[in-house]
């Protein structure tokens, strides 16, 4: 197994500095033009691929012009309009809904605070992180989805099983300047190489620091069951 670095936080800005290096290039993979599309976008990617809502938004996209579009459609027909993307009745719903609300108390706009958008029907903490970060340039916290849920717990950077302890305890330990570069790292590096079900640990570049290795360890700390 790897061998962790003394502190936490010195997991966390290796991890970050490896990553980088390895994915000079990391960024949201969701594909938008505008606050509200990736808003939508974002509502769209629970439990679904970003390549499979990128492909469903590009008619979409086109179809719908604004709020209004969104808020006076059929839920029926909307609905159809999602049919490949996981629980596209459900979004369906959160998407008219929050667009009615826009309209009502926003003036047309997508908020730009933590505690309006996440009033919005369909929208948690992590979805409003993506917002602001990328819609507004606002950095408040960490997008913790679950790539950086596995990551985390595999590394060692955290116990916690579930989303906003982990963003809480990510935030004293990765820099704030790369709290929202963190995110996008994980992700890829979940992709290519930490995949949730068999994971390269032959060719990791964080494998040596990883008290999850397979090499040795016996148990994958992301789900705490045997390899």
């Amino acid at each position: 197994m790897g061998t962790p670095l003394e502190s936490r936080t010195e997991q966390a800005e290796e991890l970050v500095d490896r990553l980088e290096e390895a994915y000079p290039d990391s960024t949201i993979s969701l594909r938008y033009s505008n606050r509200l599309e990736l808003l939508i976008a974002v509502i769209l990617s629970a439990q679904c691929t970003d390549e499979r809502v990128n492909t469903e938004t590009k008619h979409l996209f086109e179809k719908y012009d604004g709020p209004e579009d969104y808020a006076n459609v059929p839920e029926e027909e909307l609905a159809e309009d999602l049919s490949s993307i996981t629980y596209y009745n459900s979004k369906a719903g959160y998407i008219k809904d929050s667009c009615e609300m826009i309209l009502e108390e926003h003036d047309g706009e997508v908020p730009d605070t933590m505690s309006e958008l996440t009033e919005l029907s369909g929208v948690g903490r992590k979805t409003a992180n993506v917002v602001l970060q990328h819609g507004h340039d606002v950095v408040e916290g960490i997008v913790v989805d679950t790539h950086v849920q596995r990551l985390s717990r595999r590394l060692g950077l955290t116990e916690e099983e579930y989303p906003e302890p982990i963003e809480q305890e990510l935030m004293d330990l990765v820099p704030e300047g790369y709290w929202q570069q963190f995110t996008h790292l994980c992700i890829d590096h979940g992709r290519a190489t930490c995949t949730a079900r068999n994971p390269d640990c032959s060719d990791c570049v964080l494998a040596d620091i990883c008290p999850s290795e397979k090499g040795d360890s016996e148990i994958d700390l992301a789900s705490g069951e045997h390899w």
